[in-house]
């Protein structure tokens, strides 16, 4: 048996860890570097991911982790932490707050924990398998009352990152949408569960990019899957559309 309660007090203190490395960093000159796959890493994310792979290592050795800096660590206990120190790289070096870091709790292959947490605003959004999400210690749900794609607000990164196989579908989503927006990486997910989004659709996303994001979308009521409507987990090709209620997402799904 998992005790959520106690794995959720540390992911709290694991996200705490992580935004003690970011604070002090944001909005100073920071080095930065370039990825084998081009995109930017600063010492922040570094320092951030050490943080918290330094207290699972301490008090968690037996399970796995999935971190984007550092790769993956094997485990015994079928538990692994998938983190994500900044998502939102480019935001954090631009001096916007809508960076966040995500951190996931899976069960074998499928999310029981996640964390959203944005260290300079203070938001923060913890999903738990079977409770109600939670935004600093306070329920929150996603909107009901949009169930027509017309009347909704669309979210997605960059329509950029959409691979040339994908950008119709982006295409289609997003005109059939009433209003677009833009740049929110994962803060984009903790806003649709406290209501002021209603579709976010992306592609190409790594594990560590989406892991921690279903179980606060589904707490809150929303609806977190693959392009096919089938459950995130880690097998999941980064294809996903999370959406505030079932009837609206059943209508994007069927233009998908």
């Amino acid at each position: 048996m998992i005790d959520l309660d106690a794995m959720t007090a540390l992911a709290v203190r694991l996200v705490e860890a992580s935004a003690a490395e970011i604070r002090p960093r944001f909005r100073r000159p920071i080095a930065t570097e370039r990825k084998a796959d081009v995109s930017p890493v600063t010492e922040a994310d570094r320092a951030a991911e050490q943080a918290m792979r330094a207290i699972l290592k301490a008090e968690r050795p037996q399970d796995s982790i999935v971190g984007e800096e550092y790769g993956n660590t094997a485990g015994t206990s079928g538990l692994t932490w998938v983190i994500d120190p900044i998502d939102g790289t480019k935001a954090f070096m631009t001096g916007r707050s809508t960076f966040v870091t995500l951190l996931a709790l899976l069960d074998g292959d499928r999310p029981i924990l996640g964390v959203i947490d944005q260290p300079i605003t203070g938001d923060r959004w913890i999903g738990v398998r079977g409770r109600p999400t939670l935004h600093n210690g306070q329920p929150v749900t996603a909107r009901k009352t949009v169930t027509e794609a017309g009347e909704a607000i669309f979210s997605t990164t960059d329509h950029g990152l959409f691979p040339e196989g994908d950008s119709e579908t982006y295409r289609k989503v997003s005109a059939a949408c009433s209003i677009r927006t833009y740049g929110g990486d994962g803060y984009a997910y903790g806003l649709l569960a406290s209501g002021w989004i209603d579709v976010v659709l992306e592609s190409g996303l790594k594990l560590h990019d989406f892991a921690a994001l279903s179980t606060v979308v589904e707490g809150a009521g929303g609806i977190m899957t693959d392009w096919s409507g089938a459950p995130l987990t880690a097998k999941s090709d980064g294809r996903v559309l999370a959406v505030g209620n079932a009837a609206l997402h059943a209508r994007l799904l069927a233009l998908i």
